[in-house]
């Protein structure tokens, strides 16, 4: 009966050839697939290389880069976007070493020569937990994500609720720091009166050559929101970057004014 294979990845490290020859092919024999290594600097250009590695079998005692100093590399390189378990494989049961192990990262240890079932049954466990932690991963970048689509929505809704309680024929609203004068709306291009309120303040903002940050910072609104108005200031009339926006609102700039839709 073939056995089920597991999507994570095992990355089993060694400086010795011929212990990562058995390992590999004793984990694969069980449902994983391996990526072998035989040494640190490898270890970390295959980490790199494939991203369902999950799973890091490695040695503690190896040359140049021992397995403390690698799984501290592969914790840089994964930040907070990628989960992954280390299982330390060691050919002396010194108890500060393994202290300083697990204090280092890893989640279990084994000492050489080494009991295959019982590896098993660790990678198993590990695993399992893994999945867990990717899990929660996931459902945190999708609660962030939803965060700033919520509130986005809100942003809009806002602006919509606005323009539904005003008269038709209110003129377009001030900023905190006073916006158009009368003569200014007067020789403003055509193409911005159909903006609402809120996307005239950002184009505005963006005139004055504001970033994003810096425009939702004065409106008390989120950076993503911002980027959602500027695209529609650009979509709505029909200009290609924030420069032509800011030409076009540019004081003194008569020619630019002229400007209409194409």
């Amino acid at each position: 009966m073939n056995k089920l294979i597991s999507a994570i990845k095992v990355l089993v490290v060694d400086d010795e050839p011929l212990i990562v020859e058995e390992l590999c092919e004793f984990i694969e024999r069980n449902g994983y697939r391996c990526v072998p290594c035989q040494s640190g600097k490898q270890a970390i250009e295959r980490f790199n290389e494939y991203e369902d590695i999950g799973l890091v079998l490695c040695d503690l005692q190896m040359p140049d880069m021992d397995g403390i100093q690698l799984v501290q590399a592969l914790q840089r390189l994964s930040g907070k976007h990628r989960a992954f378990e280390a299982i330390m494989l060691t050919g002396r049961a010194d108890k500060q070493d393994v202290i300083k192990a697990l204090r280092a990262g890893f989640a279990d240890y084994y000492q050489k020569p080494i009991d295959l079932d019982e590896l098993l049954e660790g990678l198993q466990r590990q695993e399992v937990v893994l999945q867990e932690r990717q899990k929660n991963l996931q459902l945190g970048h999708l609660s962030q994500k939803l965060q700033y689509l919520c509130e986005s929505i809100d942003e809009l809704y806002q602006d919509l609720d606005k323009v539904r309680r005003g008269p038709s024929s209110a003129p377009l609203s001030d900023s905190a720091d006073g916006a158009f004068s009368e003569s200014e709306r007067v020789e403003m291009p055509a193409v911005f009166n159909q903006l609402s309120p809120r996307q005239l303040e950002v184009a505005r903002l963006v005139g004055k050559g504001q970033t994003n940050y810096q425009i939702a910072c004065e409106l008390g609104i989120t950076e993503n929101t911002v980027k959602l108005y500027v695209s529609q200031v650009l979509r709505l009339t029909h200009m290609h970057n924030r420069t032509q926006v800011a030409l076009a609102l540019s004081p003194g700039n008569a020619g630019v004014r002229r400007l209409t839709a194409h």
